[in-house]
């Protein structure tokens, strides 16, 4: 499989090139040049199939023959080594709890997946050390520092805006040490990610350190979230009932991975983008006119992201054809409000207990069943409601009791160095 920069179709990469490298040298998002279809003797057996079979066939062609298959199927074995339920809430609407992993949070399998595949080039190809350069708006940083620590050869660098996680997601990230070393930004989420990006594009940084990343802009990161809308399917498809997703998004990786799953064959006939007030694709989808804007905070801190990266992704997938995109895609947008209000309802009704981003999916599916009552609608729950502990217990007036994983790190000490340039960043990386 090659990938093309979504920049410049003419700079192409192998899929260990892109995985790393990251980004593209004209700093174009690498995209597949192809999306190949999946048999229907796939579906027609998945029940067969364990989560670790399924997610082979999934990735497979993607790969390519550069990971061997023994190899790529003992990183798959060691990245899916949990479950991903369809808990049912009321008659027509499942979550999809993707927070089973070692941090509580969906990331864990991109970052699983990533840190194998990078690690298996790593070792093969004497690459010497390889930085690891990533930008958090909560819980990518604590799962790639969980899935890249003790990889040998890998240096794990997380910027993350100060005072703009939640205190369980800070501990994630800045209690490891070993290779992860966490760097706390006087600025938002969208001040993280620049940085990162033009870290990337400069030369005296990379003559010093080979640099990657680990956000969902790497090929590595983004594609493997395909996983969790095909082990969902295999839980629904007895429903007999069309199926729509809704997805909580911020940068856009995880709802985008979903649509390349669709685009194989899966059958999902929508997808729903839940947005917070960080309102751009709401608002694109209502003028046909993208206007990224500053992000601003909300209770559901991880979708603050006032540029999405992986939208241009999302549009390449309808090959940048607006009628066919919004025949597939809805958006709808939600207060803090709002949310706070569902998590309470919901906890009350149901006896379920949200996330703030789980509880904005909610919002945005509710919406969509009201006029599209025929469907069975699934929303996402990305994180373990323990993350944003405050905002919940606030919400349904009730203490939650905190996971094993939780409370091995709680107590920990907190390493973070502190930056508010660019300057700060390149002068650390030059050490």
């Amino acid at each position: 499989m090659k990938y093309f920069s979504l920049n410049n179709r003419g700079n192409t990469s192998n899929f260990e090139n892109a995985v790393v490298k990251g980004l593209a040298p004209d700093k174009g998002l690498y995209f597949p040049e192809e999306i190949r279809q999946l048999p229907q003797s796939f579906f027609n057996k998945i029940d067969e199939l364990s989560q670790a079979e399924i997610a082979f066939e999934v990735i497979k062609d993607y790969v390519g023959k550069e990971i061997p298959e023994n190899e790529l199927k003992e990183i798959i074995e060691q990245t899916l080594d949990f479950t991903f339920p369809v808990v049912p809430i009321e008659d027509k609407v499942g979550a999809l709890e993707l927070f089973h992993g070692p941090t509580l949070a969906f990331k864990d399998v991109g970052a699983r997946f990533m840190a194998g595949c990078l690690g298996y080039f790593v070792k093969k190809g004497n690459l010497g050390n390889i930085t690891v350069l990533v930008a958090t708006s909560g819980d990518t940083g604590g799962a790639v520092a969980h899935g890249f620590l003790g990889v040998e050869g890998i240096d794990v660098v997380i910027l993350y805006p100060k005072g703009k996680v939640s205190g369980i997601q800070e501990k994630q990230l800045t209690t490891l040490g070993q290779n992860v070393r966490a760097l706390e930004v006087n600025g938002s989420f969208d001040d993280c990610q620049d940085m990162v990006k033009r870290a990337f594009l400069d030369g005296e940084i990379q003559e010093k350190r080979r640099l990657t990343s680990a956000n969902s802009i790497n090929v590595a990161r983004w594609l493997p979230q395909m996983f969790y809308y095909f082990l969902a399917w295999k839980q629904l498809k007895d429903k007999k009932k069309e199926l729509v997703f809704s997805v909580p998004s911020g940068n856009f990786g995880n709802i985008c991975a979903g649509l390349m799953a669709r685009e194989m064959g899966l059958p999902i006939k929508h997808f729903i983008a839940a947005n917070n007030a960080n309102d751009v694709v709401t608002r694109y989808l209502e003028t046909q006119d993208f206007q990224p804007k500053p992000s601003v905070p909300t209770i559901s801190n991880a979708m603050d992201i006032g540029n999405p990266s992986n939208f241009v992704r999302v549009l390449e997938i309808f090959q940048n054809d607006f009628s066919s995109l919004k025949q597939v895609l809805f958006s709808y947008s939600f207060s803090d409000e709002e949310t706070r209000k569902a998590i309470k309802e919901v906890y009350q009704k149901h006896n379920y207990v949200m996330d703030p981003h789980g509880a904005v999916g909610y919002l945005g599916l509710q919406k969509f069943l009201e006029v599209n009552a025929e469907y069975y609608g699934v929303f996402v729950e990305t994180a373990h409601p323990v993350k944003f502990l405050e905002t919940v217990e606030a919400a349904i007036g009730k203490k939650i009791e905190i996971p094993d994983k939780v409370k091995v790190f709680m107590n920990k000490e907190k390493h973070s160095e502190e930056i508010s340039n660019y300057e700060d960043l390149k002068s650390y990386l030059m050490k």
